[in-house]
C-alpha cells in the first residue's frame, strides 16, 4: 500500500488556493487605482465618458471583491490547518500584519459601500475623495500580506531556541529586508495587470464594434497608458529585486538562470532545456547580462548552484517561470508603446484589428505573468517555508485527509469561478453602454467612427 504524502497534498492545495486567489486579489488591488484615474480624468476634462468608465468598473469590482473575500478566508484557514508547525513558530511574529490586513480590508469595504451609494448625492470632487480610502485600503491589504511573504524569505525579529520562539519583535519582523522590493513589485504588477485586463475588455468591444466606440476608445487609451507606466515601473523594481536576490537568496537567482559555476561575466540564459548532466542546450545566452542584473556591472561575481548544497537548491524548473514572467512583461510594454504611437499618428482612423487582438491577449497574458511570478517566488524558496529555520517538509500537517480537502476546495473554486463569470456577464449585459450614455444625457448614446 503506497505511503500517504500529506506534504504533497498540502502543497498542492495551497498552490491551488493561491493561484485562484491571486486572480481576484490582483484585480482587487489594481482596479480601484484605475477607477480613481477615470474619475480624475472625468473631473479634469469634464468628460462624462470617463465618469461612466469609473461607474461601470466599480460595479464589476464589487463582484471580484466578494469572491476575493472567500478565497482570502480559505488561505487563512489553510495556514493553520495545513501548516500548523509553521504557524506555531512564526505565527507570533506575523500576527501583526495579518491583523492589520483585516483592518485595511474593513476600511476598503466601508468606504466602497459609501462610494457606490453616493454617485448622485455628492459633487464629483467630493465623491472622488471617498475613493481615496478604498485605494489605500486595497493597497494596504496587499502591503501587509506581502510583508508576511517577505518574512518567510528573510525572517527576522525573533529568537528560535530548542523549537521555542522568544524575543518576538513584530515591527522588525514585518519590516524585514525583503519587504521593500517585494511590496513594490507586488503593487506595481497588480496595477499593471488590472490596467491591461480593462484594456483587453475595451479592445474586445472595439473588435466587435459593440456599443459606443468612443467610450471604448477612451477606455483603451486610459488603460493602455496606465498599463505602460506601471509595466515600466514593474520592470525597474524587478531589476532591484534581482540585485537583492543576488545578495540574500543567491540560490533562487541561480536556479532561475541555470547558473551552476560561481563566476564573473555571467550570461543570462533564456529558454532552453537542461540535461541530466546540468548542461544547458538550445538556450539564448546574453553575455554578461546576469552579472549586470545581479550587481550592475559585467564584473559582478554571481554565485552558482554548485556552491550550494544539493538539498538546499530550489527546483530548477523555476527557470521557466522566471523566463515567462520577464517575457510577458517585455511583451506588454512593446504592445503598449505600439498602441500609443498608433493612437498619436492615426488618431482619426480606426484601430487595426491585429493591434486590438493583441491587446485583448495582453489581458490574460498579464495575469499569467502574475501567476508565473508568484510560482517563481514560492517554489524558488524551496525547500524552505521559513528560510534558514524551517523546511516545508517539517511544517506540514500529518493529517490523512488533505486529499479530501483538496477535492472540496477545488469544487468550491469551480463554483466561485462560474458564479463570477455569470454574474459579471449578466451585470454588464443588462446595463448597455449606449443606454447608460443616454441616461446620462449624452446625445445619441452611440458614436460612429
Amino acid at each position: 500500500m503506497p505511503i500517504y504524502d500529506s506534504v504533497f497534498y498540502s502543497r498542492l492545495l495551497t498552490e491551488t488556493t493561491l493561484a485562484f486567489h491571486i486572480i481576484f486579489a490582483t484585480i482587487g488591488v489594481g482596479v480601484p487605482v484605475m477607477i480613481m484615474l477615470a474619475e480624475l480624468a472625468s473631473i479634469k476634462r469634464k468628460d462624462p465618458y470617463y465618469a461612466l468608465l469609473a461607474r461601470r468598473w466599480a460595479r464589476g469590482f464589487v463582484i471580484t471583491v466578494a469572491i476575493g473575500v472567500v478565497t482570502g478566508t480559505a488561505i487563512g484557514l489553510q495556514l493553520s490547518l495545513l501548516w500548523p508547525k509553521f504557524m506555531e513558530i512564526a505565527g507570533q511574529a506575523i500576527a501583526l500584519p495579518l491583523f492589520l490586513e483585516t483592518f485595511a480590508f474593513f476600511i476598503e469595504a466601508i468606504f466602497l459601500g459609501i462610494y457606490l451609494y453616493t454617485w448622485e448625492r455628492l459633487k464629483p470632487k467630493h465623491h472622488l475623495l471617498l475613493l481615496v480610502p478604498v485605494v489605500i485600503g486595497s493597497s494596504a491589504s496587499a502591503f501587509f500580506i506581502t510583508t508576511v511573504n517577505a518574512f518567510m524569505n528573510t525572517p527576522q525579529g525573533f529568537t528560535l531556541k530548542d523549537g521555542l520562539i522568544t524575543n518576538v519583535q513584530p515591527i522588525l519582523a514585518m519590516f524585514n529586508p525583503s519587504m521593500p522590493t517585494k511590496v513594490a513589485h507586488v503593487l506595481s504588477s497588480a496595477y499593471m495587470t488590472s490596467a491591461f485586463i480593462l484594456a483587453a475588455i475595451a479592445a474586445y468591444s472595439l473588435l466587435r464594434k459593440k456599443g459606443d466606440t468612443l467610450y471604448a476608445k477612451k477606455a483603451l487609451k486610459l488603460t493602455v497608458t496606465a498599463g505602460l507606466v506601471f509595466a515600466i515601473t514593474t520592470a525597474m523594481i524587478g531589476d532591484l529585486s534581482a540585485k537583492f536576490l543576488a545578495h540574500t537568496q543567491p540560490e533562487k537567482l541561480a536556479a532561475a538562470e541555470w547558473h551552476f559555476e560561481t563566476t564573473k561575466n555571467a550570461p543570462l540564459v533564456l529558454g532552453g532545456i537542461l540535461t541530466e548532466n546540468n548542461e544547458v542546450k538550445y538556450a539564448l545566452k546574453i553575455p554578461y547580462a546576469l552579472s549586470i542584473l545581479a550587481g550592475g556591472t559585467p564584473g559582478t561575481e554571481v554565485k552558482g548552484l554548485n556552491d550550494i548544497p544539493k538539498d538546499l537548491r530550489p527546483p530548477l524548473y523555476v527557470h521557466y517561470f522566471f523566463d515567462a514572467m520577464v517575457a510577458i512583461g517585455m511583451f506588454v510594454i512593446v504592445v503598449a508603446i505600439c498602441h500609443m504611437w498608433y493612437a498619436r499618428k492615426k488618431s482619426r482612423k480606426p484601430y487595426p484589428r491585429w493591434l486590438l487582438a493583441i491587446i485583448v491577449v495582453c489581458g490574460p497574458l498579464s495575469m499569467l505573468g502574475i501567476q508565473c511570478g508568484w510560482f517563481y517566488a514560492e517554489v524558488g524558496r524551496q525547500p524552505w517555508i521559513l528560510r534558514g529555520y524551517m523546511k516545508v517538509a517539517d511544517a506540514a500537517t500529518t493529517s490523512q485527509d488533505v486529499d479530501t480537502m483538496l477535492l472540496l476546495f477545488c469544487l468550491l473554486y469551480i463554483v466561485l469561478a462560474l458564479t463570477a463569470v455569470k454574474v459579471l456577464s449578466k451585470l454588464f449585459r443588462k446595463n448597455d453602454v449606449a443606454d447608460e450614455l443616454i441616461a446620462l444625457g449624452i446625445f445619441g448614446g452611440r458614436t460612429k467612427e
